[in-house]
Order: C-alpha cells, then structure tokens, then sequence
C-alpha cells in the first residue's frame, strides 16, 4: 500500500498542502467529511501523527469516540477503522461490497480490534465507508 502523503512532516498539511497531495480523490475525500457529518454527526475532525515516519491522518469523532481515521496518499486517502467483534459480526451481515468483504477477511487482528484499511481514490466505496462508520457508532 502506498505510504502516507505527509510522512516525514512534522506539523499538519495545510489545506493546499493537502489538496495537492490529494489530487483527483480531493472530491471524495470532502464528500466523505461532509456526509459522516451530516448523516452520523461526526463533530470533531482532527489531524493526529503518532510519529514523523507514520505521517499525518485526519481522525473523525463523534465526541470523544473516534470513528475513522483518513489517511492521505498521492492521488488516494486510506479509511481505517478499529472494529471489535460485534462491529465485525455486524459488518458481515451488512450488504458490503465483495472488495469491501474481503478486506474485512484479511484486515490484521489486535488486541483492541480488527484494523480495516480502505483504499480510496474516488467515492466508490463510500456507501460502504458510511456504513461501517455506521456499524461501529452502533457497536
């Protein structure tokens, strides 16, 4: 998978910053703000680096929960979720998309949970972003 687009940065991309990195999934990535927003009310986005090497990631929260993490790529973001065991059990019975399944199947086991990455380069996916974001809100 492709590295993070702000690794090795020390402080948050700006917005041009972030925009240039983004490139032609900028559109998507602005949709997926905007309708975790207004259809999970997803209140709180903030940019958090757990090192330089990592890079930089937008964390989206509803209060204090965090929902899903975007991390920007060139011309792509990653959508990374943490799902416990009846967020997974959830998620297998929702109508997800067969890619969107076989992440799922191969995502890394950790102690606090499944860790989902999702690929964006555009809002293919979205419906399925929302409702995993949906399913771990609920779990």
């Amino acid at each position: 998978m492709e590295p993070n687009a702000f690794a090795g940065k020390k402080e948050a991309p700006t917005d041009a910053e972030l925009a240039a990195a983004l490139g032609s999934a900028k559109p998507a990535w602005d949709q997926t703000i905007a309708e975790l927003k207004s259809e999970l009310g997803v209140n709180i986005c903030e940019w958090s680096s757990y090192s330089v090497k990592a890079g930089w990631s937008l964390r989206l929260k509803r209060k204090a929960r965090t929902i899903v993490w975007l991390g920007p790529r060139q011309n792509a973001f990653l959508a990374a979720y943490i799902l416990g065991e009846k967020a997974i059990q959830a998620a297998a019975a929702a109508r997800l998309p067969q890619p969107i399944v076989k992440i799922m199947k191969e995502a890394p086991k950790y102690p606090e949970g499944t860790g989902v990455r999702i690929l964006m380069k555009s809002a293919k996916y979205l419906p399925a972003i929302k409702t995993l974001a949906g399913i771990k809100l609920a779990n």
